[in-house]
Formats: C-alpha cells, structure tokens, sequence
C-alpha cells in the first residue's frame, strides 16, 4: 500500500501521521508524537531562547549542538517509523510537511537581537530537522503552508477522529492533511 508520512512541528517534538488513500477515502495508519529534542540537553527545546542571553561564540555552539541532536532524534524516529512500514509491506511515497511563513532569517546575532525572530527561528529548526532527516532517507518532501490547507478537506478529515478515536488534534489533521497532499503529488 502506497503511504505517506504527515508531520507538524513544534518546539522539540512533532506530531505524525501517517496515512494511506486519498483526500476522498484516507485512511490512517499511525499517529504520535516525536520527540525532537534530547530532554536531558538543557536549552534543546527552545535552543534560540536558551542562547538569547550568552556570549556570541557560546550561543552559536549551543544552537548548532541543539540541531545535531535533533537531528540525530528525528533520524531515529523516521527509520523506526519507515522499517514498521516497510516490513509491513508498504510503499512510502514521501513526507508532508506543515511550513512556516517562509521568510528567510538573518543571521543568528540578529535573530538572538529579536524575541519575535527567536520564536520563528525555532519553528524553522525543527521543520529543517524533519526536512533533513526525510532527505537523508531519499523521501520526496511536500512543504505545505497552514494557510494553504483545504478548508473543506480539513472539515473531512477532521470526521475521521469519530472513526478512530483520539488523539485527533489540529496537529494530526493538519499533517494528515500533508501526508495526503504529499501522496496526491507523488
């Protein structure tokens, strides 16, 4: 069976779905949540906030071990997720992924130098975290804007929370919603 995977990020974590059919039959396989941060880094979560206050050289090295980590987290959790699919005898088309503005941000003194960018910055990470760990795996990635999402698509999927119970958040509509963009392209 030809799938998807559906991720929406947020500080240190993701919601994902994965799901099979289409936009007018769905079906979903597995929804969870990720972790995207090492618990036991301190500042992993909000890496930018944690560096907002440090000596530049300390703050660079904080944001870039933050990444790594993450990095390595989302590795782990996609091959887990891809081998359960695979041996299970399906096809994984690619990932959906829900994106920010997509401004582009300066350079890190800036960002630390704003609260409003330190939060954008934060969001970006862990969708870039995604993002690289679906390419390390060769996965197509479909990038999505919130803004873009179907309303009345939504409405249908959001139906399927009767049928399968919770958890069924805005956060695993709205990747199911990628995942299904994403199979719909592939």
């Amino acid at each position: 069976m030809r799938t998807a995977l559906g991720f929406r990020a947020h500080s240190g974590w993701a919601a994902m779905v994965v799901v099979a059919g289409s936009l007018d039959s769905p079906r979903v396989l597995e929804r969870r949540r990720i972790e995207i941060a090492d618990p036991e880094m301190p500042g992993s979560k909000q890496p930018f906030h944690a560096a907002a206050d440090l000596p530049f050289p300390q703050a660079e090295a904080l944001v870039r071990s933050a990444a790594d980590s993450s990095r390595a987290l989302a590795l782990e959790a996609m091959s887990a997720t891809l081998k359960r699919l695979r041996a299970l005898g399906h096809e994984i088309a690619g990932c959906g992924l829900l994106l920010g503005s997509g401004k582009a941000l300066p350079e890190l003194e800036k960002i630390l130098a704003s609260h409003a960018l330190i939060h954008t910055a934060e969001g970006e990470l862990f969708r870039d975290v995604l993002m690289w760990a679906a390419k390390e795996y060769r996965l197509p990635v479909t990038g999505v804007r919130e803004k873009d999402l179907d309303a009345s698509a939504l409405k249908r999927i959001g139906s399927l929370g009767k049928l399968i119970g919770p958890p069924w958040t805005q956060d695993q509509k709205y990747a199911a919603m990628a995942a299904l963009m994403t199979l719909g392209s592939a």
